[in-house]
């Protein structure tokens, strides 16, 4: 008999089963996971249970009650090696679906999403923190009810909101958020929860990203014990951070504030209150029109990273980098590969990460979703 630590399973993988009935949830939600990586085409219930570590018949009650619920349905007939053939499942991704929100510092982006991940829904609204407290609950509970209605059916599993931080992830208070300091203190996801009357998640808008990139194989090799850095260029500057495969967030959920690293003593001063952060550099270089300076500086930050967790790969996203991805790629790689002569390494590459945008909503949802599929996301 084959179990879990306390920890769950990670988010790129599917961990063991136990045949405890105390555990059944869990078992099941192993057992989804593996009908979503499995795709339309499918996966036996023997197969289930090897990959498992549970007896067929605790597989075979799993999937009865699973197909009980939509969850999962019939996929065809397998041949099988000896005996007759073998009945394949797959999973229903229309039997649930999750919102991911995007609340950014003057915009807010909404997705909805099925059991796979895929965006089925989206919406955009100019609603920023800067509206206020009362006006960002106000806001964010009429897009997200919007967006419900055009749900096709299935459950609403839950909403994961993703914004600036600093902030408490395993509560959903807000800090004291970059420029806006009326924030600090503010349960959003207790009001968010009034509000919609459903489960709610709160992290920030960089973890959000780095986990949904994280369960799409975003790194070098797409599997477990990828490690790399999300780098959020939009309004301001964050970071998100994968190590082994998990999101990294730290004792205090505050790990990743990537924009206020002091790169230089005697700089700008920054909202946050240091002088010379990345955050201020870039800003500053993006608003006397110098994109080669800021794609610089950001490749600065970068290096320290990779100087100091040594991680795979760099991955760019946010407005400001999609508006000029040749730039900011091209850029950041150059102090990427200097480091890499210097010290006589490979260069850790820097891509563009995937998501044409919606990174952060889409990662927003993946909070809600990872609970379904067994994956650690706290």
């Amino acid at each position: 008999m084959s179990g879990v630590g306390a920890g769950g399973v990670g988010s790129a993988g599917v961990g063991g089963g136990v045949n405890l009935p105390g555990l059944r949830s869990h078992n099941a939600a192993l057992v989804l996971d593996l009908l979503r990586t499995a795709g339309a085409d499918g996966i036996s219930r023997l197969e289930l249970a090897e990959r498992i570590g549970l007896t067929p018949q605790a597989v075979s009650k799993i999937t009865a009650r699973l197909r009980a619920e939509g969850l999962a349905a019939e996929a065809g007939r397998r041949a099988s090696t000896g005996g007759k053939p073998r009945t394949v499942l797959r999973l229903v991704p229309e039997a649930g679906h999750a919102v991911g929100v995007h609340l950014d510092r003057d915009a807010l982006r909404a997705v909805l999403v099925d059991l796979t991940g895929a965006v089925v829904a989206e919406r955009a609204a100019p609603l920023g923190l800067g509206a206020g407290r009362a006006a960002v609950v106000e806001g964010v509970t009429s897009e997200v009810t919007a967006l419900l209605g055009e749900r096709p059916g299935g459950a609403l599993l839950g909403v994961g909101v993703g914004l600036p931080g600093p902030l408490d992830h395993a509560r959903g208070v807000l800090h004291r958020v970059t420029g806006f300091p009326e924030f600090d203190g503010f349960p959003l996801r207790e009001a968010l929860e009034r509000g919609l009357g459903a489960p709610v998640v709160v992290d920030k808008d960089t973890n959000a990203a780095a986990l949904g990139l994280a369960v799409g194989g975003a790194g070098t090799v797409g599997g477990v014990g990828e490690s790399f850095a999300y780098l959020h260029f939009g309004a301001g500057l964050g970071g998100g951070l994968v190590l082994g495969g998990l999101v990294h967030r730290g004792a205090r959920t505050g790990a990743g504030e990537f924009g206020h690293q002091v790169i230089q003593l005697d700089g700008p001063v920054c909202e946050c209150g240091n002088r010379g952060c990345v955050e201020a550099l870039c800003l500053a270089a993006v608003a006397r029109g110098d994109f080669e300076e800021a794609a610089r500086v950001l490749g600065t930050g970068a290096a320290n990273l990779v100087a100091l967790l040594d991680i795979d790969v760099v991955l760019l996203g946010g407005r400001t980098v999609a508006a000029r991805p040749e730039c900011f790629v091209r850029g950041a790689a150059a102090v990427l590969e200097e480091r890499g002569r210097r010290v006589g390494e490979e260069a850790v590459p820097v891509r563009v990460a995937p998501g044409g945008g919606r990174e952060v909503a889409e990662g927003a949802a993946q909070l809600t979703l990872g609970s379904v599929f067994g994956r650690a996301v706290l």
